[in-house]
């Protein structure tokens, strides 16, 4: 059979796309994604003498019905010297209430309260700023009043993470499984991201953490001024203060599944699309190399599926004598190689991170719908920008 290449059409450029592509998504897969993939992780030691004093900070706003829950998981951690500190953020609710009554009968656990009056910007980063100001510890433990530990060994999981020049501890904060779709979408995403931003900071280049679960010490904080270069940004406690201060030799993470802290999803698109763009609107103040990572890999995903669908309907990239067989054979074989490469990706980071049922046997879709999704909110957050999240 004769296969004649046709180098001046579109087709046969659309051909180099998708190589292209194609070689660029499976860079990230086997060099980048695979470090988290098949990491070891280290076992801490349950009965270390050696483990440094903790402040444990959450910050809550009208967050009663979830302080009811938590507050007790983290006082019965095992570990041996923390303080639990919260952050009252203006609450209307019964938190206040609840919080009096408990430190009634914890008089360990420090309150602080802000009013309306104090709090004059948007978001966490001024309660958070108050918690650490407030804490006794240098090493800070940080998660959200919605959030729930795993356990009894999230803090000692955390803080056996840090070594000698360790700063920066970067956990997973997963959210709970749910029924539905919604549900399936927001875990997908979730285990999608801590894969790209857990890598990264394995490969030495880290460039966020999630405030769900994240360490780090409060003479870092002070040192870089803490939020001072992006109070006016609504979020952005979390990843691009990380961003700004986590480098290749200060930055360690932690995995073990006995250390996650899930949280409750958004129970509706509209909310959860809201939250998305909130969180891509802190993009641009990444640093330039992450920036560029981070594009390469949505314009290869983008370009790669565009490319693969418009080479089956574009067949004549070729003029072959009897029929296109070899053809279709030839980029399927491409694309099924690029599928298993994610699957065996996926699978193998869920497994380290504790996550379950969520069908990743059809990573491939989840990727194409957030592919078209994340450009569509990109696109959206440029041309119509809230002023107020």
């Amino acid at each position: 059979m004769e296969i004649v290449f046709n180098y001046n059409s579109l087709s046969f450029i659309v051909l180099c796309v998708f190589g292209l592509c194609w070689l660029i998504q499976m860079c990230y897969f086997w060099g980048l994604f695979s470090r988290l993939a098949f990491f070891k992780r280290k076992k801490y030691d349950n009965d270390s003498p050696d483990y440094e004093p903790v402040s444990v900070i959450v910050c809550a706003k009208d967050a009663y019905e979830y302080l009811i829950d938590l507050v007790p998981r983290i006082l019965s951690q095992d570990y041996p010297d923390f303080e639990l500190v919260i952050v009252n953020d203006c609450s209307g609710d019964e938190t206040s209430d609840y919080l009096k009554e408990l430190v009634d009968r914890h008089p360990d656990v420090n309150v602080v309260t802000l009013t309306q009056s104090l709090n004059f910007f948007h978001g966490k980063k001024f309660p958070l700023s108050m918690g650490i100001k407030s804490a006794k510890h240098d090493l800070l433990l940080l998660t959200d009043a919605d959030c729930m530990p795993e356990n009894d060994q999230w803090i000692k999981g955390m803080v056996g993470t840090y070594q000698k020049d360790t700063e920066v501890v970067l956990g997973y904060g997963p959210y709970f499984t749910r029924k539905g779709l919604l549900n399936k979408l927001i875990r997908f995403d979730t285990l999608y991201t801590a894969i790209q931003y857990l890598s990264m900071a394995l490969a030495k280049i880290p460039y966020m953490g999630v405030g769900r679960n994240l360490s780090y010490r409060r003479e870092l904080f002070y040192r870089n001024k803490g939020f001072t270069s992006h109070y006016n940004i609504p979020s952005g406690d979390d990843d691009i203060f990380i961003s700004q201060v986590a480098n290749s030799k200060n930055t360690r993470i932690c995995i073990d599944p006995r250390c996650r802290v899930e949280s409750e999803p958004k129970h509706s698109f509209s909310s959860w699309i809201h939250q998305k763009r909130r969180h891509y609107s802190t993009v641009n103040m990444y640093k330039p190399l992450t920036n560029r990572m981070l594009g390469t890999l949505l314009a290869s995903r983008l370009l790669y599926y565009a490319s693969a669908i418009a080479l089956f309907c574009l067949p004549h990239a070729f003029a072959i004598n009897q029929t296109y067989l070899i053809y279709y054979m030839t980029i399927g074989v491409v694309m099924l190689l690029h599928a298993v490469s994610m699957d065996v990706i996926y699978i193998k980071s869920a497994k380290q991170l504790g996550e379950k049922r969520l069908y990743l046997f059809f990573a491939p879709i989840y990727d194409l719908f957030f592919t078209i999704f994340t450009t569509l909110l990109g696109i959206r957050n440029t041309v119509a920008k809230p002023k107020e999240w």
